[in-house]
C-alpha cells in the first residue's frame, strides 16, 4: 500500500443525485450516488486517492490507476530506529505473547499504542513485500484490521497468534501459504472479498459507502487472484462515468455473484432478476458499445465494397 500525500482532510459528502431508482433493489440504491445519464461518455475519471493515517479521502485530482494503491501511506516523517531482526521472537524462549508485544513495540507510534503509517511502511520493508502487494491485504485480513494505515495492539498480537507467527521471518513464510489457500477456497476468498469493502471505509467519519475510486483500487487488488473475465470492462465502465460517486455494500457484495453469473459475454444477464440497478446500467452500456462496434464494422465493409467497385 506505499507512499502518499500527507493528511488532507476535506469534508466528504456523496452528493445526492437528480436521478431515481427502485429502492427495493438494494439497501442503499446507487441512484443517489451519481447524477448524470449513466451512458454519457466522459473524457476521464478525475480521481485521486489521498489517504492519511485515518484513511481520509481528498478531492479527486487524477485518473485512478493500478498504481494508485501505492498512495495508501504517506512518506516517513521520521525514521524508524532500525529494522527488526528477521528472527525476532523465534530465537529466544519467551512466550508468544511477549514476543508479539515486543515486535509490536518495535513498530508502534511514539504517541499512540498503534502501528501507524510510518511503522507499517517499515514493517513492509522488513517483510520485503511491497506495501501495495496482495499479501499485505491478506495480512490485514488475518489481523482483522478495522482501517487502513493502523494496526492496534490487539489486532496485531491476536492476529499473528492465530496465524501462529511471532517473527518477521515466520510471517514471510506464512503469507504465501495463505495466498494459495485463498486462491483455492471459495469461502476464504469470499470472506477476504467482503473484508476489503470494510477495510476501504473511513470509519472515523462513519462512512458507509465506498467512494468509487477506492472501490476500483480495491477491486483490482482483491482480484489479484480469481479475476473474473468481466473485471476490466466493469472497472472501465466505472472510470469512464466519474459521476458514479460511490459503491454501496450490497453492490460490492453482489458483484461477486454477478461476475460469476454473467460470464464473459453477459449473455446470461437477466434484467428481471434482483440485481442492483448499476449492473443494469453496465450491461446496457456494454451492449451499446457492442452495437456501435458492429455498426462501425459494417461501415468499413461498405466502404471497402465501394472502393473495389
Amino acid at each position: 500500500m506505499g507512499n502518499c500525500l500527507n493528511c488532507c482532510k476535506e469534508p466528504e459528502q456523496l452528493a445526492p443525485s437528480i436521478g431515481t431508482q427502485n429502492c427495493n433493489r438494494e439497501e442503499m440504491p446507487e441512484a443517489s450516488l451519481y447524477s448524470a445519464p449513466s451512458h454519457a461518455p466522459a473524457s476521464s475519471a478525475p480521481l485521486d486517492t489521498i489517504l492519511s493515517n485515518g484513511n481520509h479521502l481528498g478531492l479527486p485530482t487524477e485518473t485512478v490507476s493500478a498504481s494508485a494503491i501505492s498512495r495508501f501511506y504517506p512518506p516517513n516523517k521520521r525514521s524508524i530506529a532500525k529494522s527488526a531482526p528477521v528472527h525476532m521472537g523465534i530465537t529466544d524462549s519467551r512466550s508468544s505473547d511477549v514476543k508479539l508485544n515486543a515486535l509490536f513495540d518495535h513498530y508502534k507510534d511514539d504517541q499512540e499504542d498503534s502501528i501507524l503509517a510510518e511503522g507499517i511502511d517499515q514493517f513492509c520493508k522488513d517483510l520485503n513485500i511491497p506495501p501495495d502487494d496482495f499479501k499485505i491485504l491478506i495480512l490485514a485480513w488475518k489481523l482483522n484490521a478495522e482501517q487502513m494505515c493502523r494496526f492496534s495492539r490487539t489486532e496485531f498480537v491476536t492476529g499473528l497468534k492465530n496465524m501462529k507467527c511471532d517473527s518477521v521471518r515466520s510471517i514471510q513464510n506464512k503469507l504465501p501459504e495463505l495466498v494459495v489457500e485463498v486462491e483455492q477456497s471459495d469461502e476464504l476468498f469470499k470472506d477476504l472479498y467482503r473484508f476489503a469493502f470494510k477495510f476501504g471505509l473511513d470509519i472515523q467519519s462513519g462512512q458507509r459507502i465506498l467512494p468509487t475510486n477506492m472501490a476500483v483500487i480495491l477491486w483490482r487488488l482483491v482480484f489479484t487472484v480469481r479475476q473474473p473475465p468481466i473485471l476490466n470492462r466493469w472497472l472501465n465502465f466505472l472510470e469512464t462515468h466519474p459521476l458514479i460517486r460511490g459503491i454501496p455494500k450490497d453492490t460490492w457484495n453482489m458483484f461477486l455473484n454477478f461476475s460469476d453469473h454473467v460470464g464473459n459475454d453477459l449473455s446470461c444477464y437477466d434484467d428481471n432478476e434482483a440485481w442492483p440497478s448499476l449492473f443494469d446500467d453496465f450491461v446496457e452500456y456494454e451492449n451499446d458499445q457492442a452495437n456501435q462496434n458492429i455498426s462501425k464494422e459494417k461501415e468499413k465493409e461498405c466502404e471497402s465494397f465501394l472502393i473495389k467497385d
